[in-house]
């Protein structure tokens, strides 16, 4: 069996451990010194160590990352980014495998080792976006493990045949099907998620729906995907994305739908973005609604931001929501580590005995320190193997 050991490192600005690492697994963790180091070793010289961050909402399909620059274009609407996109992206070669490629690359380099990604299903392109996805996995040979959610950019029941895509998608291992802005995009709420939950009924597979919508019609909306939910008894199986509408609602309204969003077990991811209303967050996580951070898109044709570093996002995050405490700050990290084992079906993500040996090594003081300065990763481990070292990848 495969094995190596990590020396000398501070877990989450814990005591000095020694890190024990068999088959790509942490198989043990000691007080620093007492481990055996006959085999091989690394020295982690007292560095910080978090868990492989996980993006829980990306599109790694759809970027230009790595290409010359593009400029912005197109209205800034969710319909202008659409439809700016679909006439733009085939001249800039999306998808692609080199561009998904490049895009899992950046994560491996700031410490991302899983990302739940949300991959294009269209009548322009088919099913070749997740198979572009799934050949660029490949081609880093899982050090970024990738779960795939089948996206209907351009609406559901609008493009006939969508749906049809989307079942082939589930059918051919896709983990989730998504849905975008049932009321706004489609027009017919009970249309979308009617398709949507029968195949994820039929198929056995989660649901992540867009929700951009705000005030009442978000709402509105949320309350037509927890009665489908509970109808469905897909508890734990459906995550809606974005949400904006629920920090705009008033506090009493906000505790309504939080104790119903909890009671089906529907999770939530956020991209964090500045314009937007402070989500009331901890008490999202006090109902037990499992809460993941994400980047959304890298360099594509809906923003030239971002950079795939969800230490960053951590950050944005934090700021967003006005966190200054010193346990505040490390809980928005673990929001993007820990809390994300949930969104690609890890139990137990974390440096602990049992979980995959994901291990990120920064040069801070403590864990607020690592957030509030995004310092240069040190090492980055994926599955036991050293794949980054001082900000570049070794892979």
């Amino acid at each position: 069996m495969a094995s190596l050991t990590l020396t000398n490192v501070r877990p989450w600005d814990a005591a000095p451990v020694d890190v024990m690492i068999t088959d790509g697994a942490i198989s043990d963790v000691v007080a620093a010194g007492t481990a055996d180091t006959s085999g091989e070793t690394v020295d982690g010289r007292g560095l910080l160590a978090l868990p492989g961050f996980v993006n829980a909402h990306a599109h790694v399909d759809k970027s230009w990352w790595g290409q010359p620059w593009v400029s912005y274009g197109g209205e800034a609407t969710t319909q202008g980014r659409i439809a700016h996109e679909r006439a733009e992206r085939d001249k800039y070669g999306i998808p692609s495998v080199d561009g998904a490629t490049a895009v899992l690359r950046e994560f491996l380099r700031h410490g991302t080792t899983a990302t739940r990604t949300h991959v294009d299903v269209d009548l322009g392109i088919g099913l070749r976006g997740i198979d572009n996805v799934r050949a660029a996995a490949a081609a880093l040979d899982g050090a970024v493990e990738v779960e795939i959610v089948a996206f209907p950019q351009d609406g559901v029941v609008r493009r006939p045949g969508v749906l049809d895509l989307l079942d082939q998608a589930a059918a051919a291992g896709a983990s989730n099907i998504g849905g975008i802005d049932p009321a706004s995009i489609d027009r017919d709420p009970v249309a979308q998620l009617d398709g949507l939950f029968e195949i994820a009924e039929r198929r056995g597979v989660g649901i992540d729906i867009h929700l951009h919508d705000g005030g009442e019609l978000g709402a509105f909306q949320m309350e037509l995907v927890i009665d489908r939910t509970r109808r469905a008894g897909l508890h734990g199986r459906v995550t809606i994305a974005h949400g904006f509408a629920l920090g705009e609602l008033p506090a009493q309204r906000q505790g309504e739908l939080l104790d119903a969003l909890g009671e089906v077990g529907i999770s939530w991811t956020t991209v964090a973005p500045v314009p937007s209303a402070p989500l009331p967050w901890r008490d999202m996580c006090e109902a037990g609604m499992p809460l993941g951070l994400g980047t959304d898109g890298i360099r594509d044709l809906w923003s030239p931001y971002g950079d795939g570093d969800m230490l960053r996002t951590a950050q944005r995050f934090a700021q967003l929501h006005r966190l200054r405490a010193d346990d505040d700050l490390t809980r928005a990290v673990g929001l993007a580590s820990t809390a994300g084992g949930d969104f690609v079906h890890r139990t137990g993500h974390d440096l602990a005995p049992g979980a995959r040996a994901d291990i990120v090594l920064l040069d801070a003081e403590n864990v607020p320190d690592a957030l509030v300065r995004t310092p240069r990763r040190r090492l980055v481990m994926a599955g036991g193997r050293i794949v980054a070292g001082d900000g570049e990848l070794v892979l």
